[in-house]
């Protein structure tokens, strides 16, 4: 129980060590000159190089974890899923570069998705259709003391399928 105790606070605590950075990187790095130089190089290679530095660049990292936030705030709400979450949530995008909505839509869904399976595990009222199955698990697991585990669980689940299903997307979209 204690060595669960100590990687969660070392877990929670590289969060906020990434949190910071994303948050003060933008005061120390300006990226634009990279992207041009990226740019340039018109082979697939440099689109992909470009297409990971603007995902990766502190602004569009800071939209991604806020609407990751934001998201898992409104999925733990019962019934309500990730597209009504996105409808309901579009329009904070609206005044944001293409890029930024767009990563921001995304996080926003990834975070409905696994905030839904919090309300499934801790009181076993699933937030959307696919939290269903964690429902029948991960409530038990929570009524034995267990919910801690069941939530890591269901979030490095999560986080594991959403980044695998992610580099299928960009491996096998081209040809689509």
């Amino acid at each position: 129980r204690d060595d669960m105790k100590k990687v969660l606070w070392i877990v929670g605590g590289l969060i906020g060590l990434l949190i910071i950075v994303a948050l003060a990187a933008p005061f120390f790095i300006d990226l634009n000159d990279y992207k041009a130089e990226i740019a340039a190089k018109a082979t697939p290679d440099g689109y992909t190089l470009l297409g990971f530095g603007t995902a990766l660049s502190p602004e569009n990292f800071f939209y991604c974890f806020l609407g990751t936030l934001i998201g898992t705030f409104v999925g733990v709400l019962p019934g309500i899923g990730p597209t009504a979450t996105i409808a309901m949530l579009l329009p904070v995008t609206y005044y944001l570069t293409p890029e930024a909505s767009l990563i921001m839509l995304a996080g926003i869904y990834y975070g409905s998705q696994y905030g839904g399976s919090t309300t499934a595990i801790l009181i076993n009222v699933p937030g959307e259709s696919a939290s269903v199955v964690t429902a029948i698990d991960g409530y038990q697991m929570a009524r034995q003391g267990r919910a801690g585990p069941a939530l890591a669980a269901a979030g490095l689940g999560s986080f594991f399928a959403g980044c695998v299903g992610t580099i299928f997307i960009a491996l096998f979209g081209p040809p689509l």
